[in-house]
């Protein structure tokens, strides 16, 4: 059985840090890509940082330059970099496990879906 868990969320000041970190079992890590996406409330959910199994990365606009989306096959988890963190950053983040990637657009088909770990932005 698949089982996608995230942490490092948490309250952090505008301009702050915080590094997510996403661990998965049960997958055979190496053959699939990992994503990171985020729902703000009354919004939907929006890919924003992908890294393909070969580590090639694709950023939305939102977050290019400020977060690093990083993998690590030795302990099969993934991990999201956040620095100048902003208020409109706050949301729930979750992590996944998705099927193809391409470089315009991230990740493909999702197989995987975490639950989430939240990350608020106090102005």
């Amino acid at each position: 059985q698949v089982q996608v868990v995230e942490s490092g969320g948490g309250l952090v000041q505008a301009g702050g840090s915080l590094r997510l970190s996403c661990t998965t079992t049960g997958l055979r890590f190496d053959g699939y890509q990992m994503g990171w996406f985020r729902q703000a409330p009354g919004k939907e959910r929006e890919e924003i940082a992908c890294i393909s199994a070969s580590g090639i990365t694709h950023y939305s606009d939102s977050v290019k330059g400020r977060f690093t989306i990083s993998r690590n096959s030795a302990n099969s988890s993934v991990y999201l970099q956040m620095d100048s963190l902003k208020p409109e950053d706050t949301a729930m983040y979750y992590c996944a496990a998705a099927q193809s990637f391409n470089s315009r657009d991230g990740c493909g088909k999702i197989k995987s879906w975490g639950h989430g770990t939240l990350v608020t932005v106090a102005s």
